[in-house]
């Protein structure tokens, strides 16, 4: 049994048992990745894979567990170049995260700025996605941490911790009749077409929750992933937008105009999720630690560890 024999058999799964893509992706030939797997299958003398003619149709029974333990030993490996890694070359290396558009937009620019003058020569890899792909990154190994509001909690793999709570604001331009009232309420943004998050991103399941207690149905004209597309189809005319407060700025933003709406949802939580039992470079824990102070390397190294 080899190492890259597991390597194979893990990418096949993680491509949905497209060998093809599997190859490509770790830079192999297509027919040595089949023919390796073959071997494996022979060695243990069980069938990982179904097939259906020459292509994968399915993993069996003893091939989920065999998946499930190669992951862990993979995992293990990879601590072991981590640890070797951080001995020889403490402050150099590379740090993958994989984020959405608002953190990696508003949030994260002044913690990567700072961290990279702290860490000149560690390499960073900014990955942005849907939460579920960002967590998916994490637990997978392709991320070294998870930065998401939404989805990464689903994870088992993951271990969560949280690092701030935020909420939301109303924005429109400053001449929109929305400003002639009083008070916000969900009464009144419902009065309005409505432009705010997809479903699955940026905490967008509160402002469902809250408008479905309050037994009202919002007018959602337009969604986007995209803070800065909410606030550009909002300019426009399409309708009112509900946004992240942190991604509103009076001074970028002055054709809008924002009030604060944290009286009418619940708070949002962005957690950071790191794959369980991982091995974390010396300034994985910094940066972390940059982003949210309150999470320091002992408080991290414990939740990773249990």
């Amino acid at each position: 049994m080899k190492l890259q024999q597991l390597r194979y058999i893990r990418e096949v799964a993680r491509a949905n048992l497209n060998v093809s893509m599997a190859a490509a992706a770790l830079n192999a030939a297509q027919p040595g990745l089949s023919s390796q797997i073959r071997q494996l299958e022979d060695e243990l003398n069980v069938h990982i894979f179904e097939r259906h003619g020459k292509r994968l149709t399915g993993v069996t029974p003893p091939g989920r567990a065999i998946l499930a333990l190669a992951e862990k030993v993979l995992s293990e490996v990879d601590n072991i170049r981590q640890v070797s890694a951080d001995y020889s070359s403490e402050d150099s290396g590379s740090l993958a995260i994989a984020t959405t558009h608002t953190q990696a937009r508003y949030v994260l620019p002044q913690v990567v700025k700072a961290f990279t003058q702290r860490y000149p020569n560690v390499r960073l890899h900014m990955h942005q996605g849907s939460p579920t792909q960002i967590a998916d990154m994490a637990a997978s190994g392709a991320a070294d941490i998870a930065i998401a509001t939404e989805a990464i909690e689903l994870f088992d793999d993951l271990v969560m911790m949280p690092c701030y709570q935020w909420n939301r604001c109303v924005i429109a331009p400053p001449a929109h009749e929305l400003w002639d009232g009083g008070e916000l309420t969900l009464d009144t943004i419902a009065q309005y077409p409505i432009v705010t998050y997809d479903s699955a991103f940026t905490g967008r399941s509160k402002i469902n929750q809250a408008f479905d207690a309050a037994g009202l149905r919002p007018n959602v004209v337009l969604t986007a992933i995209d803070s800065d597309v909410i606030k550009t189809y909002v300019e426009l005319g399409l309708g009112i937008g509900l946004l992240a407060s942190m991604a509103f700025d009076e001074q970028r933003d002055r054709g809008l105009r924002a009030e604060d709406a944290a009286h009418l949802f619940a708070d949002s939580t962005t957690r950071i999720g790191i794959r369980r039992g991982s091995y974390l470079r010396g300034y994985v824990y910094a940066f972390i630690e940059l982003f949210s102070p309150h999470l320091d390397r002992a408080t991290i190294k414990k939740a990773v560890e249990q």
